[in-house]
């Protein structure tokens, strides 16, 4: 990868993890399902109108916009509302890669390696670790709600997967859409009318700040920059950068909250990260007879 394209990758995980930061100063002014829906409202208008549709079905734009936006976000937001760290969320999502590749084996037939299999064991140990000292200190059930939302995610890569060779960004728009009207619908439900209009009518500052925080840098230059290197790269060089994530968003929430994690959270940490690193190993292909300068006969065998 060329030194500026690795510079841009950087600046992506970086991003996406001083994202989790900017996600909790919002949740404290704007209710998690509201937020959610005013953060893909912003995604997708006014850019729907000049960014094409992708060439892909509705049912794949539905899709998308339904398990890896609306599902993974409100999943995370309500966790991080009900006190899961802004520095512990965007480890433990790190599971969505877990997920991926074992619902990809199931659905999409693809058989799992030795090394991806051997990093699903680890990541399993890894969220264990996390989970019992999490317990120790605060309730399960946020750290849960992150983990479905990894499945929630994983189920989203496994549906954009029918989705290459179409335009990040417009998949990253259009699937927006779908978001806002069921999510606002879903926190009318929960927390009434009266709720949602209230905040709406009462967005604070760092409410607005934190919500285009997530929309222009998040969204639409985070996930334009990194299918542009999807684009240009193979996923083997790229994918690894989002094991900056965690790391930064760990920093960060350090910085701006002063949250430290315990210590076997941090243990499970670094087991999690380990076993999603495992999963990037590729094995290399055998040489073949002639490449490894076997001579090979030609001719009909006897």
């Amino acid at each position: 990868m060329k030194p500026k394209h690795a510079a841009l990758a950087v600046l992506v995980a970086v991003i996406w993890g001083v994202n989790f930061v900017a996600i909790e100063l919002g949740l404290r002014d704007v209710p998690p399902l509201v937020f959610v829906a005013l953060r893909f409202a912003l995604v997708a208008v006014p850019a729907v109108f000049f960014v094409p549709k992708p060439a892909v079905s509705w049912r794949v734009i539905a899709g998308v916009g339904i398990f890896m936006s609306a599902g993974q976000f409100g999943l995370v937001y309500l966790a991080m509302h009900w006190g899961m760290p802004a520095g512990l969320a965007p480890l433990v999502l790190q599971s969505q890669m877990f997920f991926t590749i074992l619902i990809a084996a199931a659905v999409l037939k693809e058989r799992p390696t030795a090394a991806q299999l051997a990093g699903v064991g680890a990541g399993a140990v890894g969220l264990v670790l996390v989970a019992v000292g999490r317990g120790a200190v605060a309730p399960l059930g946020p750290l849960l709600l992150v983990v479905l939302a990894g499945l929630s995610w994983g189920i989203g890569n496994t549906i954009s997967r029918s989705a290459k060779g179409v335009s990040g960004l417009g998949l990253v728009v259009w699937s927006a859409a779908v978001v806002p009207v069921p999510m606002l619908a879903l926190a009318a439900a929960v927390e009434g009318p009266a709720t949602v209009l209230d905040a709406f009518a009462h967005l604070s500052l760092p409410a607005w700040l934190s919500g285009l925080f997530t929309v222009v840098l998040a969204s639409l230059v985070g996930y334009s920059a990194w299918n542009s290197l999807l684009g240009k790269y193979p996923a083997a060089a790229v994918v690894p950068y989002t094991l900056l994530v965690p790391p930064v968003g760990l920093a960060a929430a350090w910085l701006a909250f002063g949250e430290v994690p315990q210590p076997l959270e941090a243990l499970g940490g670094l087991v999690l990260l380990a076993g999603v690193g495992t999963t990037l190993v590729r094995r290399r292909p055998r040489p073949s007879a002639a490449a490894a300068g076997v001579p090979v006969r030609s001719g009909v065998s006897r």
